[in-house]
């Protein structure tokens, strides 16, 4: 029985996948509990409700709410004796960021947060405006300086989404990790002191990265460190990306110690026996 805790659906600037497909699909391929997290992304993105048409010409939004929340509360209902769906969203938080986000998580209940950084500076990373003008050791110290930053000061999530994300548009290679442990260790140990988790993602298989996202490496740093907490999500954006490749995944996660992956809901961790 699957768990698919990181999906997105037409919600999402960056798919095309109806929510109702998404979930006739994960019903077809036997998964148990879906949580839809589509994006949030302020800084670059902005909010379509209560906008004018003018205003949204040449923009990139954000998840129109009041009708994600509506269509999802359907799709439980009419699928409730096939599969369970959680109501979740993606926020990718910035430092400067966060009131828009504490006001947001505030709007709706939510069963879980995905707590992920695609920008930095409003500069995001996979088309390189980021990386640009910086070394390699400039972007990847910036980028989990500013992780870091935010997990501090920010608190309304459930899991860290694909921590070392930076490493995925790293166009000059592997960074190692011993270079960049002492950051992660501290971002690790504030997670774990705050009671939440990390996910691995899967989407790692359909970029072709040489590794686990996150990386092996902070998979058994968190674990020695004490983390429990684990959520499994595929980041599908169309058909053919549900449940990719969890079945090697789980096996790799027993091999380096973890005996349980988590679900959540009303944001709280729900410890499943791998």
């Amino acid at each position: 029985m699957f768990y698919d805790y990181h999906v997105h659906t037409y919600y999402s600037d960056d798919s095309m996948y109806p929510m109702e497909n998404v979930i006739i699909d994960a019903i077809e391929l036997g998964v148990k509990e879906i949580c839809i997290t589509d994006h949030v992304d302020y800084g670059i993105k902005i909010d379509p409700e209560g906008k004018t048409e003018e205003e949204l010409a040449d923009t990139i939004l954000n998840v129109n709410y009041s009708s994600y929340v509506k269509e999802i509360a359907q799709l439980k209902e009419r699928f409730q004796n096939q599969i369970c769906i959680k109501q979740g969203l993606e926020f990718g938080v910035q430092s400067h960021t966060i009131p828009e986000f504490e006001a947001l998580y505030k709007r709706y209940p939510w069963d879980f947060i995905i707590l992920s950084c695609h920008q930095v500076e409003n500069k995001e990373f996979w088309n390189q405006n980021f990386q640009k003008g910086k070394t390699q050791k400039e972007y990847n110290e910036r980028y989990y300086e500013e992780l870091l930053a935010v997990v501090k000061r920010y608190k309304n999530y459930s899991v860290l989404g694909h921590l070392d994300l930076i490493s995925r548009y790293d166009l000059q290679g592997n960074y190692p990790f011993e270079l960049v442990r002492d950051k992660i260790e501290e971002i690790l140990r504030v997670v774990i002191a705050d009671g939440k988790g990390i996910e691995i993602n899967t989407s790692s298989f359909r970029y072709g990265l040489k590794d686990l996202t996150p990386s092996r490496d902070i998979l058994k740093l968190y674990r020695e460190l004490g983390g429990e907490i684990l959520t499994i999500g595929s980041d599908s954006h169309k058909p053919g990306q549900l449940v990719s490749h969890f079945e090697e995944v789980l096996k790799e996660v027993k091999e380096i110690g973890f005996e349980t992956i988590c679900t959540f809901e009303n944001m709280k961790p729900i410890f499943h026996t791998i």
